[in-house]
């Protein structure tokens, strides 16, 4: 009877993938076009030929396209130097995709305090 600990077998591949690459791109690639990024997730195609890699950047949407374009140029040395640093059968093509999550939890919060603001002005009474 197989243990089900709450995560697959997928799901901790895609984990220790993330984990790996985001040592990889700070430590080992050179492309200043990638720059200071976090890697948010990582999701492998059930036949692990594919892994969507989530990304999120400080740097700015300006810059976006040239960061991405660095990840895919490097996505050839990252497969090489996973494939040393983990073992599974097979190391799947890598797809960078910008997650603009974090972009929109800080202008939601932004919105937030703005509203609050504009509720305690209209709260406070007059002072006549």
């Amino acid at each position: 009877m197989p243990s089900n600990k709450g995560f697959s077998r997928r799901d901790r591949v895609s984990e220790q993938i993330r984990r790996e690459l985001a040592e990889v791109i700070r430590s080992e690639l050179k492309d200043p076009r990638v720059g200071m990024i976090s890697l948010t997730e990582v999701e492998v195609s059930p036949d692990y030929a594919h892994a969507k890699v989530y990304f999120s950047s400080m740097a700015g949407s300006d810059t976006l396209d040239s960061v991405q374009a660095g990840l895919q140029q490097a996505s050839g040395f990252l497969r090489s130097v996973l494939g040393r640093r983990i073992s599974i059968h097979m190391i799947p093509q890598l797809h960078f995709v910008f997650d603009d999550s974090l972009e929109r939890g800080a202008q939601i919060s932004k919105l937030i305090s703005e509203a609050a603001a504009i509720s305690d002005q209209s709260e406070e009474p007059d002072q006549a």
